[in-house]
């Protein structure tokens, strides 16, 4: 038996049916041409042949007598695969805006905490010809970082993929679950290694507390420059701010790292720091849509990894920092520069906290009082009522810069599907793949009904950034970067061209209506390995483009995409 950490607990206690504490991923693949086999039936074999390389899939939890401390994970023998790997075909037409929608369903339910904590599924019955697999597991037991390192394990880097030593033969276990006395033993024994482990820890605690109260001068006055002016205790409430259901909404987004690569270079920022002002962009705009936009900047949560390099443990490694959004400021490039300003700030104070940063803490008698609290504030409605920390959650995870491939299809998108919170009722999360930035918007669907509406803003947020690296300077010290070829992208169907959206972004705010059902079109193709994925309609001049564009755009008649070229 391995004990859960108290962190990787945390999201076990936290999870109520409203809010679901599993991560998980959308690809879209690309059969073998010529393909005539049962893709599921193949994918089915294959994670046969793959389950004991992560142990995520062979292990499941084993509970505490009274829910007294934290559960253990115990080997899985009988692993049930007709339920892990599941079959869904859409119906007609199968646009990519039907797939989301159904991963926005399926996100929203919760897993078997008696069988091992993953489920994978495979969806056919798109339009474009292509199939789709949603992967969920639960938190508890990995986290971004960790989902990489599980995603090695299923993911080949060549379609005939690559020879799998099967696992050893063990001999099956006599019992389904543990007995109640060796469990409390073994809970008996952990926590008295948890409290010597803080014991020891406790002077380095105590000097990290010191320091924060007693900085340094220098870093200090550094960290004082740097920070930003108008960051608030607690963020401006908005209607992302609320006790959440367990209605789910998805879409996802593509924007190209090369040119996000760019606008970082030529700006003087982190790469982290562009996927946060294209957020804070777009969500300013979607907040004016409705006359909302408070006068106080909005901020994001951020996990920070705290997993040291090589290590690929399935757990959860990471801690939180607030960044401020910048949202009270009209210009782009400013925003960006403060957004820089205010996320160094935060994680200088992180680096000092990092060593000591606890992810296993005593819980003993303490699940059952943690699961009740956050059931009875989240029904309760208090969140409505007390101010926010953050207003919402933004995460990058670095992704593979390759092509991979699942039971010999091509993988030709990775958009993350993540954990909306009560009072956090959108998450953005961010996966780099194959010169892809592939970005995953996951909301309560009451909280946020036209999600698709920010995504559209987003992409008209990259764009304008990138149009304003030709009208600014480069930043001082920065080496020049080359410009990233022009190239078209192909929008999904419930996504509206760029230009179009940020013409549209320029007019009078409305009071925003609930969104209307998108007309649909074809699945996502395929876009060109290490090439720019943004909307380049055909330029039109700009009084032309003012009077003819509508409110809400909808996808221009486009061309055909070229195929991704394998690396």
């Amino acid at each position: 038996m391995k004990h859960l950490s108290g962190l990787d607990a945390t999201f076990l206690h936290l999870e109520t049916p409203e809010m679901p504490m599993h991560v998980g991923s959308l690809n879209v693949l690309d059969l073998p041409k010529g393909y005539k086999g049962d893709f599921y039936e193949d994918a089915k074999n294959f994670m046969a042949s793959r389950i004991h390389l992560a142990d995520v899939f062979t292990r499941k939890l084993a509970l505490m007598p009274f829910d007294m401390t934290n559960p253990v994970w115990v080997d899985d023998d009988d692993i049930d695969l007709d339920y892990h790997v599941r079959h869904i075909t859409l119906p007609r037409p199968g646009t990519n805006r039907q797939l989301q929608q159904y991963v926005a369903r399926l996100h929203s339910s919760l897993i078997d905490r008696s069988r091992p904590m993953w489920e994978f599924y495979i969806i056919d019955g798109l339009k474009s010809g292509q199939v789709a697999l949603y992967t969920k597991v639960h938190h508890a037991g990995i986290d971004g970082q960790a989902g990489v390192e599980v995603g090695k394990a299923i993911f080949d880097l060549e379609a005939t993929g690559r020879v799998v030593k099967p696992p050893r033969s063990r001999p099956r276990s006599s019992g389904y679950q543990l007995g109640m006395a060796e469990l409390a033993t073994a809970a008996l024994r952990n926590t008295a290694q948890q409290y010597v482990k803080l014991f020891k820890m406790a002077p380095a605690i105590a000097r990290a507390i010191s320091g924060i109260a007693s900085p340094d001068e220098k870093a200090a006055e550094k960290d004082t420059a740097a920070a930003p002016k108008k960051f608030n205790l607690f963020a401006p409430r908005t209607s992302l701010n609320v006790s959440i259901t367990n209605q789910r909404t998805f879409a996802g987004r593509t924007i190209s790292l090369a040119e996000t690569k760019y606008i970082a270079k030529h700006f003087g920022v982190t790469l982290n720091d562009v996927v946060m002002a294209t957020v804070a962009g777009a969500l300013r705009h979607y907040l004016a849509d409705n006359n909302e936009l408070p006068a106080k900047p909005l901020v994001a949560g951020v996990p920070v990894s705290l997993r040291e390099a090589g290590d690929q443990t399935a757990n959860n490694q990471a801690s939180m920092i607030l960044v401020s959004l910048a949202t009270d400021i009209t210009d782009p490039v400013q925003r960006l520069k403060a957004i820089n300003a205010s996320s160094n700030s935060s994680k200088s104070t992180m680096k000092r906290f990092k060593a000591v940063i606890l992810d296993d803490f005593p819980t003993f008698a303490a699940p059952w009082l943690v699961s009740g609290i956050a059931s009875m504030v989240g029904r309760s409605g208090l969140v409505n009522l007390l101010p926010p920390a953050a207003n919402v959650a933004i995460s990058n995870v670095a992704g593979a810069p390759f092509p991979m491939y699942f039971a010999g299809a091509l993988v030709t998108c990775y958009y993350p599907v993540s954990i909306a919170s009560h009072g956090t009722a959108l998450n953005v999360t961010v996966q780099s793949y194959n010169g892809r930035m592939d970005y995953g918007l996951i909301a309560c669907r009451r909280a946020v009904p036209d999600i698709t509406e920010i995504g559209d803003y987003m992409l008209a947020e990259h764009k304008l950034l990138m149009d304003l690296t030709q009208k600014h300077p480069a930043a001082a010290g920065a080496a020049p970067a080359p410009v990233p070829p022009k190239t078209v992208h192909e929008p999904a169907d419930d996504e509206a061209p760029a230009e179009a959206v940020a013409v549209a972004a320029k007019k009078k705010p409305a009071a925003r209506k609930a969104a209307p059902e998108k007309a649909p079109s074809r699945a996502p193709a395929r876009a060109p390995a290490k090439a720019p994925v943004k909307a380049a309609a055909k330029k039109a001049p700009a009084k032309a483009a003012a009077r003819k564009a509508p409110a809400k755009a909808a996808p221009a008649k486009r061309a055909r995409a070229p195929r991704a070229a394998a690396a």
